[in-house]
């Protein structure tokens, strides 16, 4: 593929990435996150790919390179969002109490 192929493609998917996250509700976002760290795992995988075939094709190069940083920003992003969700769901222990020790009989 030449680099003006990888650029439209680069630039489409960029389009696309943003219509289809504008429609998505706000209530779905947070749950659709660790499937959105897949597919930047994807990425990843991709910027990878095409710094190891771009031998001295600067414009690859640099396109590999950004979808490697955004990339890895987008999946550091999706897990800081996904724990912070998950910590909402967890019950909250007072201090210096145990919360596998508390138990919900009473004597």
């Amino acid at each position: 593929m030449t680099a003006l192929a990888m650029t439209y493609i680069f630039i489409l998917a960029i389009f696309t990435g943003m219509e289809v996250i504008g429609r998505v509700p706000t209530v779905l976002h947070t749950p659709l996150m660790s499937g959105a760290n897949a597919i930047h795992g994807i990425v990843l995988v991709g910027g990878i790919y095409i710094l190891g075939t771009a031998q001295a094709d600067t414009t690859l190069q640099i396109l590999g390179f950004i979808a490697i940083v955004l990339g890895t920003l987008n999946v550091i992003g999706g897990f800081v969002v996904t724990d912070r969700m998950l910590e909402m769901f967890k019950k909250k222990t007072k201090p210096g109490e145990f919360a596998a020790c508390k138990s919900d009989t009473k004597q």
